[in-house]
């Protein structure tokens, strides 16, 4: 009997819902935590996240990115903005730092290079903000690194292969 991802108990069907950005098989009563996921093929065709025209018109501002959205296939839910995110690597400010050192630059040549202040270099290199996407874009290429996170060993440790071991609910507390 399949088991609701997020307390763990044993229930004959589960409903797929999006709690925070992520998929879960969830029992009827977790599914409140989340919005339930529904197949497009069951829609009405009319979703606002819709890639196809039905006027026969073609958008030409779409570009790549209204393409994206419906061309994999094997999605069954519209595209949310956690699809699109990178995640800013955890040692961003070490990486910062050391390629700016390497480079024999103050943290004021490096803004007036990137016509930034130089406080925000010192924040980010402190660790106590996180780059905008255009500061970000800014630093990867002036320094040449990849703020983005890869996979780390923490998140090679949710992948053990034993499926029906442990679950969201063995992990996180409920407040009732």
């Amino acid at each position: 009997m399949p088991q609701c991802e997020m307390c763990g108990a044993d229930q004959a069907s589960l409903t797929t819902t999006k709690v925070e950005g992520a998929e879960l098989e969830l029992c009827s009563s977790c599914t409140d935590f989340g919005t339930e996921v529904r197949d497009e093929s069951t829609g009405s065709g009319g979703s606002k996240y819709s890639t196809s025209s039905s006027t026969g018109k073609s958008s030409s501002s779409s570009g790549s990115s209204g393409g994206s959205s419906g061309s994999s296939g094997s999605s069954t839910r519209p595209r949310d903005m956690f699809d699109d995110m990178d995640e800013i690597a955890t040692d961003y400010d070490d990486q910062i730092r050391n390629a700016r050192e390497s480079r024999d630059l103050s943290q004021e040549e490096l803004a007036d290079q990137l016509n930034e202040k130089a406080s925000l270099i010192r924040k980010l290199e402190r660790g106590d903000t996180l780059p905008t996407d255009e500061v970000q874009r800014k630093l990867e290429r002036a320094l040449d690194i990849s703020l983005v996170e890869g996979e780390s060993a923490e998140d090679a440790d949710w992948d053990s292969g034993d499926s029906g071991t442990m679950t969201l609910g063995d992990v996180v507390k409920r407040k009732d």
